[in-house]
């Protein structure tokens, strides 16, 4: 066509360009997408947080067994123990991301404190007191959000779980304590 009315061969006067219902229905395409495509991503994102969470805990355990070779026997009741090197040395026994008490990561609480029944251990390089249990803690900050489920461990270095989002107990994770381990 050349600008005219194919019918009275009168001058077109329509405008190119998308009508508002065109419009209108690539909106709702759109709309329709993103309400199947959100709650996949965030489920992959509490996932992705659970997993690091797991992996917190698991550099805690890993820093404790090498804080009691290396540091005095015991083992430490506060992150930022784990992360204070030895004199002599520039390497702390965690990495600095976890260095506060509680220590907030991936939308997860990580804590560690003295186990139930722990008591006073040698003292360590550093002249801190150490603990011959520890119990540490990884639970969402956001239940529901940032993930679903909690998880602890101990001086077993195994890792605990409750689906529920609150940190399974020490007393949960003793042998026939009915905690749930980390498969």
């Amino acid at each position: 066509m050349t600008g005219q009315d194919r019918f009275t061969g009168a001058a077109s006067t329509r405008n190119a360009g998308f009508t508002l219902i065109e419009l209108l229905v690539v909106v709702a395409i759109i709309a329709v997408l993103a309400a199947i495509a959100v709650p996949s991503l965030v489920k992959a994102r509490m996932t992705g947080d659970e997993s690091a969470a797991m992996g917190s805990l698991r550099s805690v355990n890993t820093a404790q067994a090498a804080y009691f070779a290396g540091a005095g026997g015991g083992y430490a009741v506060l992150l930022a123990t784990l992360a204070t090197p030895c004199p002599g040395s520039t390497h702390a026994f965690i990495s600095p991301d976890l260095a506060t008490d509680p220590s907030q990561k991936s939308g997860y609480r990580i804590t560690l404190q003295s186990g139930t029944g722990s008591v006073a251990g040698s003292v360590d390089c550093n002249g801190t007191m150490t603990r011959t249990g520890f119990y540490s803690t990884a639970v969402p900050v956001t239940a529901g959000v940032t993930g679903r489920r909690a998880f602890a461990s101990n001086t077993t270095s195994v890792l605990f779980v409750d689906s529920s989002g609150v940190a399974p107990t020490e007393a949960a994770m003793l042998p026939g304590g009915g905690g749930e381990p980390v498969r």
